[in-house]
């Protein structure tokens, strides 16, 4: 099919797009029914009226109306380009990405099979191959036999139960989870000391070393450590076998529950395993991401291959590199616990019932600063920058943050106070949920231990002469601007997302569900996410002031903070090949952008910048001559004073994505 023939779609009430959307970001678990059509029409009837249902429809009309916006950008700069060439340019990208292509390293992903529904089981036998669910005004986890009814996590229990009446709902006993959770995680760590745990349930493990030292295959030494597990909590892990962290996580869903599957390490097979794989299937792409590429004809990983033309020129909007990869199936193989200096920002928020009570709200409030005081001094951070978070009670996302040329107070009477501050412009409002998050962080245990180095260092140089003086360093704490979030690379120089997938992972994990009663979300709680900030000197979203009159206030659906999770970018292996773990905040001089990673990742990146000049010349050559034809055919008497001409779309930088 050609690009030309992929038209945006509409937005009604009865579009498919809605009805997907209704469903949920969990449609892909494992166990649910593979034709979800009349489960997701029983969704949509449930839903409407709803105040969730009206958000939901907003937020589709939103999508559709920016896909509309993409289709007509990619007419635009696709007129006139000889997009052969373009493709000769992507494909010298490919082959220096296959040229990455690493197949040295055993990596694991590891699933734990419906986690908490498996360890309520456990405590009472009675549930076993019953439909239950566990949670409160919304599932957390379902078990497999409720899954066949089209139950899932992040769905609203009233629906669910809609879905299978005879549901059997528990409570959750977050305790008992975080118990098993951690003889799991100690067995894992038997086969690799420095696993990557992505969650309370699943991780990355590198077995390469184990392997060689036990002459132990790889399917033995999963088959091992599954039984492992079984043996001594009585609880099944699915596992996937891959030569990086990407393909791993897609092979533990293959055989679930109670499974493991082996991806063949030859580039061709795992090429070929990728061709027909649905892009949603690939970590770093979301629903909102899936709706994008699928508006440009790109509903498989086979697809991108097809499309490369269109996704360089709007590689803003796509992300070039990231989809190439997934094309490829390359990615990340360093696998290491999440380190300290990776944490970006510490928050706090609750949901609750709706509340209109100014008293009542500001109470919220306090209890939330009280919460970020415990979790800044006991971790040892202080910040530059605060944002407020809160939801509305017809479920927009709304932030205000307000940045220091100074770190901030951790005590909460000032947390408060600042909340209070960017809070009371707002009133009167109609909430359910609220939150505080402290971003630019300055790591006080860090700064301890650098002074007691430097006093040791000073006592040292007395006795071995005078060291030399280091120039002071300009501006190393700004104000913060408004300026574009840096792309996440992993340690050894992969893109890890699409962009504004973080974004959009964090408004999935959200309880958007009426009612649901006050509770800490457990993504606020555990460590497993970390938070990107939203750069602003007492700055605000694109969403405008809320009103609490009966138009809506208009809203982007896009939030300020995006988590993303650990095993994204970890560090090195003592499994792997040596690599170098020095983490830091670079600039690239080729494409200005400034990156989270290190020397190594930034080389890679700087690699593919300069590969991208080739496509960059193939639009030049292909406009320049469309130009002459064009000029050629002109009346010699029409005057060509450059004034009355507009810049050609490629010839300078633009917030349009293009290729420069």
């Amino acid at each position: 099919m050609s690009e030309r023939d992929v038209k945006p779609p509409s937005s009604t009430a009865d579009t498919d797009s809605l009805l997907r959307r209704l469903a949920g970001p969990s449609v892909n678990k494992a166990g649910l029914a593979k034709d979800q059509t009349e489960i997701n029409r029983v969704i949509a009837e449930v839903s409407k009226g709803s105040k969730f249902y009206e958000n939901e429809k907003r937020k589709d009309k939103e999508l559709t109306e920016r896909i509309e916006r993409i289709i007509k950008l990619r007419d635009e700069v696709t007129k006139g380009v000889d997009s052969s060439k373009v493709e000769q340019g992507v494909d010298k990208l490919l082959a220096q990405l296959e040229a990455k292509r690493d197949l040295s390293q055993y990596i694991v992903h590891v699933d734990m099979d419906a986690f908490f529904a498996s360890v309520e089981v456990l405590d009472n036998p009675d549930l076993a191959s019953k439909a239950f669910a566990v949670g409160g005004g919304v599932v957390s986890t379902a078990s497999y036999e409720a899954r066949k009814f089209g139950v899932r996590s992040g769905m609203a229990t009233f629906v669910a139960k809609k879905l299978c009446p005879e549901l059997i709902v528990m409570s959750s006993h977050f305790d008992r989870y975080n118990e098993m959770s951690n003889k799991v995680m100690e067995i894992f760590r038997r086969y690799d000391p420095t696993m990557c745990a992505a969650g309370c349930d699943e991780g990355y493990l590198n077995i390469t070393k184990y392997c060689r030292e036990h002459s132990l295959t790889p399917e033995e030494c999963v088959s091992q450590m599954r039984e492992t597990v079984h043996m001594e909590t009585r609880l099944t892990v699915s596992a996937g076998i891959a030569p990086n962290k990407m393909l791993a996580k897609i092979c533990s869903d293959k055989n679930k529950p109670n499974g493991q599957f082996k991806l063949d390490f030859k580039p061709q097979a795992i090429k070929a395993f990728m061709h027909d794989l649905s892009i949603r299937k690939v970590p770093g792409v979301g629903r909102v991401n899936e709706r994008l590429l699928e508006s440009i004809g790109i509903k498989t990983c086979g697809d991108i291959y097809t499309q490369r033309a269109t996704l360089a020129l709007l590689d803003k909007q796509f992300g070039l590199e990231f989809l190439l990869q997934a094309h490829l199936g390359i990615a990340s193989n360093v696998v290491q616990p999440g380190q300290r200096e990776e944490r970006k920002s510490i928050g706090a928020e609750r949901t609750f019932n709706a509340l209109s009570d100014t008293d009542r709200i500001y109470a919220k409030l306090e209890d939330i600063a009280a919460e970020l005081e415990h979790d800044l001094e006991e971790g040892g951070w202080t910040g530059k920058t605060v944002t407020l978070k809160y939801k509305l009670d017809n479920f927009q996302v709304f932030t205000r943050a307000k940045s220091f040329d100074r770190w901030i107070s951790t005590k909460k009477e000032d947390l408060f106070a600042i909340g209070a501050e960017l809070l009371k412009p707002e009133l009167p409002l109609t909430i359910r949920l609220i939150g505080l998050r402290v971003t630019k962080l300055k790591d006080l245990r860090a700064e301890a231990a650098s002074k007691a180095r430097g006093i040791k260092r000073f006592f040292e140089a007395a006795q071995t002469g005078p060291v030399p003086r280091k120039k002071r360093r300009i501006g190393s704490h700004p104000v913060e601007g408004h300026e574009d979030e840096p792309p996440s690379l992993s340690q050894d120089g992969f893109a890890t997302a699409m962009p504004g997938y973080h974004e959009q992972e964090e408004a999935d994990a959200e309880y958007d569900v009426e009612d649901h009663p006050d509770s800490k979300p457990a993504s606020t709680a555990a460590e497993t996410f970390r938070v990107k900030p939203k750069s602003a000197t007492t700055s605000f979203s694109r969403e405008s002031k809320p009103s609490s009159s009966s138009k809506p206030p208009i809203s982007s659906g896009s939030l300020s903070f995006s988590p993303k999770r650990r095993s994204s970018k970890p560090a090195s292996s003592s499994n792997a090949i040596d690599r170098n773990t020095s983490s830091s905040t670079l600039e690239c001089p080729v494409c200005g952008k400034v990156l989270e990673t290190d020397n190594q990742g930034l080389n890679a990146h700087i690699d593919f910048c300069l590969s991208k000049q080739v496509i960059k010349e193939a639009q030049t050559a292909s406009f320049k001559a469309t130009t002459s034809i064009k000029e050629e055919s002109h009346d010699s008497r029409v005057s060509r004073k450059p004034q009355g001409r507009q810049k050609p779309w490629h010839s300078a930088r633009h917030d349009d994505g293009l290729l420069r």
